[in-house]
C-alpha cells in the first residue's frame, strides 16, 4: 500500500542556515531528497511533504523556494511542504507573508515550533489572530508541543482557532522512554475532543529510548486511534530525526506491525487517504 510521508525533513546546509543543529551532532550535515528516496522508495513511501526544519528566520522564504524547486522538478517524491512561520510577529508582516504563501501552491500548511519555545509564545491574541488568517487561505497548521504543553498550550490555542485545520505532530511527544503514559493519555483525549485537530503518528521512536520494540509503542499508537479515530490521523517518517531512535526501515516495519489486523480501509486512512484530504494533495494510483 502506498505511503504518503507527511513529515520529511530535508536539510541543505550549503544553502540554508540551521543554528539549532550546532547542538545536535547526529543531525548535522545534508539530508537531501536523493538520500531519502534511496531509503524510502523500497519501503513503499512514494509521496512526501517536506516539513520545515526550523531554519534561521531570515532563511524561511529561501527554504520555501528550495522546496518549490524540488516540487517543480516532478521527478522526486516531494509534492509540497509545511513551511516555517512566525505568527507572534505583530503588525501586517504576517498577513503579507500569508498572502505570499497563497501564491505558492506547493505550500500546504505552516508550522511554528513550540516545544522549544516559552509556553507564553502562542498565548497572545496576535498569535491566534495570525493563525486564523491561514484558514481563510486553506492552509493548515502543524502543532509541535511537548506532552506537558498539551493541556495548557495546545488546547487553548486550538480553541481560539476553531476554523483552522490543526495537525498535532508526533502524537503530542509522549515521554515513552520514561513510561509517562497516564497524564499524556488524559491530555491527548482533551485535545482530540476538538474537531479541528488531527494527529500525526510520527517521531515517537526518537522518544522511545534504546531497545524499544513494537510493544513499547503499541499503547501510544492504540490510544491515538482511540482518541482521534481513523479519519483524523496521518503518518510521518520524521526522517532523518527518526535515526535518533533507529532508522527509517525500522520505523516503517513497526508501523506495519502496529497496523497488523486492521482493515485495508483503516490502513489506507492512516497511510495515504487522510493526508490527501488534510494537506490538499491530488490522488494517485496505488492508493
Amino acid at each position: 500500500m502506498q505511503i504518503i510521508d507527511t513529515h520529511l525533513h530535508l536539510m541543505y546546509p550549503d544553502t540554508l542556515r540551521y543554528a539549532w543543529a550546532a547542538s545536535v551532532p547526529e543531525l548535522q550535515g545534508a539530508a537531501t531528497v536523493e538520500m531519502f528516496e534511496t531509503l524510502a522508495r523500497p519501503l513503499g513511501i512514494e509521496r512526501a511533504l517536506m516539513m520545515e526544519v526550523d531554519v534561521d528566520e531570515p532563511d524561511i522564504e529561501a527554504e520555501i523556494d528550495v522546496v518549490g524547486a524540488l516540487v517543480a522538478r516532478t521527478d522526486t517524491c516531494v509534492e509540497g511542504m509545511i513551511a516555517a512561520c512566525r505568527p507572534e510577529r505583530p503588525g501586517t508582516a504576517f498577513a503579507a507573508f500569508v498572502e505570499r504563501l497563497a501564491a505558492r501552491p506547493h505550500v500546504k500548511g505552516v508550522r511554528r515550533v513550540l516545544h522549544t519555545s516559552p509556553d507564553t509564545l502562542s498565548a497572545s491574541q496576535t498569535f491566534s489572530d495570525n493563525l486564523n488568517r491561514l484558514a481563510a487561505q486553506g492552509l493548515s497548521f502543524d502543532l509541535c508541543v511537548l506532552a506537558r504543553q498539551l493541556r495548557g498550550v495546545a488546547v487553548p490555542l486550538a480553541q481560539r482557532c476553531p476554523d483552522l485545520s490543526i495537525v498535532l505532530d508526533h502524537c503530542g511527544v509522549p515521554d515513552i522512554a520514561g513510561g509517562a503514559l497516564d497524564a499524556w493519555r488524559a491530555d491527548l483525549r482533551a485535545i482530540a475532543a476538538l474537531p479541528n485537530v488531527s494527529c500525526k503518528i510520527s517521531g515517537i521512536v526518537a522518544y522511545a529510548g534504546a531497545g524499544w520494540t513494537v510493544e513499547t509503542l503499541r499503547p501510544y499508537f492504540e490510544h491515538v486511534i482511540a482518541c482521534f479515530g481513523w479519519e483524523r490521523v496521518v503518518w510521518g517518517s520524521d526522517w532523518p530525526v527518526c535515526r535518533l531512535g533507529g532508522d527509517l526501515a525500522r520505523w516503517v516495519d513497526a508501523t506495519h506491525a502496529l497496523l497488523h489486523g486492521c482493515s485495508a480501509d483503516e490502513q489506507a486512512a492512516l497511510l495515504n487517504r487522510n493526508a490527501q484530504r488534510l494537506y490538499r494533495l491530488g490522488s494517485a494510483s496505488g492508493v
